[in-house]
């Protein structure tokens, strides 16, 4: 669980809207109108697998929101970064590692590719369901949460503690 200590304090308003948050890491592309959400995070500078991407800092505790990341059972934070327009995949690129309060590479990333993340790896039941546009083969078509997905499904992600917990209680009772 992230502890309260653990969550810096970050003024959003400190900065400008276009002024990135990690230059050099990665950058936002941004494509058509805001409300189609269709901008993109890509990476600046190539990753190998396993590394460190960005901390997870500057984080506000917030209610669930389509912006929002799950970090417990009940907590949600707001990025307040760039991160924000990382893209679902269901063949993510990086994992939302928030008990080491880090994104990390999940396989060899190359400057100029998109980063993606699995939503259900952190999120339980999410705040604003929709489709899916990946086509991979691990597609779950539907992106609502990991209370949706069996356990059998969760198996091929890499999950938050706190997902494979809820996982197994939800198993537990049924």
């Amino acid at each position: 669980m992230l502890s309260t200590a653990a969550v810096s304090t970050y003024i959003p308003s400190q900065r400008t809207p276009d002024q990135a948050t990690h230059p050099g890491y990665f950058r936002i592309i941004r494509q058509g109108p805001p409300e189609a959400f269709s901008s993109k995070l890509v990476a600046e500078r190539d990753y190998p697998k396993g590394s460190v991407i960005a901390p997870l800092e500057g984080l506000t505790f917030g209610e669930k929101r389509y912006s929002s990341v799950q970090v417990s059972e009940n907590e949600h934070v707001e990025l307040n970064s760039d991160l924000v327009f990382m893209n679902h995949s269901c063949d993510p690129t990086t994992h939302m590692d928030v008990e080491k309060r880090a994104v990390t590479a999940l396989k060899d990333i190359k400057a100029g590719d998109e980063m993606f993340f699995f939503y259900p790896s952190t999120e339980w039941d999410m705040a604003q369901p929709f489709q899916c546009w990946c086509s991979t083969s691990k597609c779950i078509k539907t992106v609502r949460g990991a209370k949706y997905l069996s356990s059998k499904e969760l198996e091929q992600f890499t999950i938050s503690a706190h997902i494979a917990k809820l996982a197994k209680e939800r198993d537990e009772k049924a």
